[in-house]
């Protein structure tokens, strides 16, 4: 069973336990609708771990608690999110 060490609705570390196994280490939080990661915030409302916003304008979609792109990633070809112009831009051999 991995369960996450949560400090201020933060979660701080993963541990693997054996079920019958509870350390007294802070809140412990049984993985729920999402996965945890060191750093990301435990929601109790949405009973989910939600990920550090990777962009400013990034929005949380509520059915998957995860950051989505103001503008859907485009269907041909590598790209990245580029912030400042708030769009992807694609990756070519200039760029990379």
């Amino acid at each position: 069973m991995r369960l996450a060490i949560v400090e201020n609705n933060i979660v701080v570390n993963i541990v693997k336990v054996h079920p019958d196994y509870f350390p007294i280490l802070g809140e412990m939080v049984d993985n729920k609708k999402t996965r945890a990661g060191i750093g990301f915030t435990y929601d109790a409302d949405r009973d989910a771990f939600i990920p550090p916003t990777p962009y400013p304008s990034w929005v949380l979609d509520e059915a998957t608690c995860l950051w989505v792109a103001p503008i859907a990633y485009p269907a041909e070809g590598v790209h990245v999110w580029d912030e400042q112009a708030g769009d992807w831009v694609e990756v070519t051999d200039e760029n990379s």
